[in-house]
């Protein structure tokens, strides 16, 4: 069975992917909410104990573990993950459509605040420090972190226009940035855990639960998607046995079984299967990553036109 190859992609110049337009309405309009959200909590400053995760109030307040995800506390945020949110946006959404796109947030956003919330009542049992259960904890930047796992999946061999780094590193670059500023700057402290299980949680989503739009089948089981690839060639002898303790531990045979039978003849799945898939989904990112640089060269193409016969 043959398999099709990405399609070649080039970024030049003046058709960046990360130019100031072709920004989507959903995006535009996630964006308004959180920087209206931001400018509540700056007015009002006590609605911060209503919203943001505060663990030892999370109970009763148990809706503060899907507003957390959207509450900006600070400007820096607001400002950092309202462009994260409207360029990633972008690329994302085309490839998964609207519907999985916001389906996607609301999944790793409530699922980062679960984990955090854990975290936070098993770090005051072991210090007993008040502190773990009082300091509120919100900001969109599980979901940002999430983004780039997507990123990984659907374009992993683009290069970033200027610092020529493979998308697929974004999501470890982004963890590994953040766990090194937690060391010098308190606030980066706490932001470390949302990154970490946004990045996690997402890549649960994608590779195990995320339903394809072309079958009735679910995830991405490709090699190239493994978690061991999030880590340097160097140390994946030592994660892939770790990595499939916890796959089994988490997600059995049936979601396995579940892919397997998408891309079978009699009992035996077919060889590479989940390699096709995978080049199928990069090719769908390859796909709208072109058109969105087409459209920006098509604009300012009639910019330009526009320009000189003025």
């Amino acid at each position: 069975m043959s398999t099709t190859q990405p399609l070649p992609l080039s970024v030049s110049a003046g058709t960046s992917p990360f130019s100031m337009s072709g920004f989507t309405r959903l995006c535009k309009g996630l964006s308004v909410v959180l920087i209206a959200a931001h400018i509540v909590v700056t007015l009002f400053p006590f609605a911060v104990t209503y919203v943001a995760l505060i663990p030892a109030r999370t109970i009763p307040f148990g809706w503060n573990l899907i507003t957390a995800g959207y509450i900006e506390q600070s400007i820096y945020g607001v400002v950092v993950n309202t462009i994260g949110l409207l360029f990633i946006g972008k690329l994302l959404e085309p490839v998964w459509g609207p519907r999985e796109f916001i389906k996607f947030i609301f999944v790793v956003n409530i699922l980062t605040s679960v984990c955090i919330f854990i975290t936070a009542i098993a770090l005051y049992y072991i210090k007993t420090q008040e502190t773990y259960l009082y300091m509120p904890l919100s900001g969109f930047h599980g979901v940002i972190s999430g983004f780039l796992v997507g990123i990984k999946q659907i374009i992993p061999d683009q290069e970033l226009p200027a610092l020529k780094i493979k998308m697929k590193w974004l999501p470890s670059i982004n963890v590994l940035c953040s766990i090194a500023t937690s060391f010098f700057m308190l606030e980066a402290m706490s932001y470390l855990p949302a990154i970490i299980f946004g990045t996690y949680t997402s890549w649960i989503y994608l590779r195990y639960w995320q339903r394809k739009s072309e079958t009735k089948y679910r995830g991405d089981l490709s090699e190239e998607f493994a978690f061991s690839t999030f880590f340097p060639e160097v140390l994946r002898p030592v994660i892939d046995p770790i990595a499939s303790i916890f796959h089994r531990m988490l997600c059995g045979r049936s979601s396995v079984s579940n892919d397997a039978q998408g891309y079978s003849l009699g009992s035996e799945p077919l060889p590479g299967s989940d390699s096709i898939e995978a080049t199928r989904r990069r090719e769908r990112g390859a796909r709208a990553l072109e058109e969105r640089l087409a459209a920006a060269k098509s604009a300012g193409e009639l910019q330009t036109d526009a320009a000189q016969n003025v």
